[in-house]
C-alpha cells in the first residue's frame, strides 16, 4: 500500500508539475506570437517603404529620362543650325536655338528675343536605337526658310507638346520638332 501510496503521490506531482509546465509553455507561446507579429509588422512595414522609395526613384527615372532626351534634341537642333548657314553662324556672341511655334515664322520668333536675326527654320526627327548598318535611315531634317510658317503641324511644336512626347518616334506617331536658328546682329 506505502508503494502505491508514493506511486500515486508521485504521479500527482508529475501531474501539478505537468500543469506548470504546460502554463508556462503557453506563456512562452504567447510572447512569441506576439514578438513573431511584431517583427511580421516591422517587415510589411519596411517593405511598404521600400515600394514606396522604388516607385518614387522610377518616377524622378523618367523624369530624368525626358530631360535627357529633350536636352539631347536639344544639342542636335544646334547642331542641324549650325550646319545649316554657310558661315556656321557669326558674331562674337554665341547664336540661339528657340523653340518654333506651329504657327509663325522664325523671322518673327527671332525678332522678339535678343538674337534677332533668323538663319535657319530646321525641323529635326531621329530613330531610336543604335545604327546596325551604312545605309540605314536615323533621322529626317528639313529647313523651312525663315520668312514662313512652314509646316504648321501642332505636333511639330515642342513647346505645346506633352513632356512624354520626346519618347514617340516615327513608329508611334511623332515626327519632327522644330526650331528657329537665332543670331544676335
Amino acid at each position: 500500500m506505502e508503494v502505491l501510496k508514493v506511486l500515486l503521490l508521485s504521479a500527482l506531482f508529475s501531474a501539478v508539475a505537468a500543469g506548470n509546465k504546460v502554463k508556462k509553455l503557453k506563456v512562452e507561446i504567447e510572447a512569441l506570437e506576439s514578438a513573431f507579429a511584431t517583427v511580421l509588422e516591422d517587415t510589411e512595414a519596411a517593405i511598404a517603404n521600400l515600394t514606396a522609395r522604388i516607385d518614387t526613384m522610377e518616377a524622378e527615372r523618367v523624369e530624368l529620362d525626358k530631360a535627357h532626351a529633350w536636352q539631347a534634341l536639344h544639342m542636335a537642333a544646334a547642331a542641324a543650325c549650325r550646319g545649316s548657314v554657310a558661315s556656321g553662324g557669326t558674331g562674337p556672341w554665341g547664336n540661339a536655338v528657340i523653340a518654333k511655334e506651329n504657327t509663325r515664322s522664325c523671322n518673327a520668333i527671332c525678332s522678339e528675343t535678343p538674337f534677332n536675326n533668323c538663319d535657319a527654320d530646321v525641323s529635326i526627327s531621329g530613330y531610336r536605337g543604335q545604327a546596325e548598318s551604312y545605309s540605314q535611315r536615323l533621322g529626317h531634317y528639313y529647313n523651312y526658310g525663315c520668312g514662313t510658317a512652314g509646316n504648321t503641324n501642332v505636333r511639330f511644336d515642342e513647346v505645346k507638346a506633352d513632356g512624354g512626347e520626346i519618347f514617340k518616334g516615327p513608329d508611334s506617331g511623332n515626327w519632327y520638332y522644330r526650331f528657329c536658328c537665332c543670331r544676335k546682329g
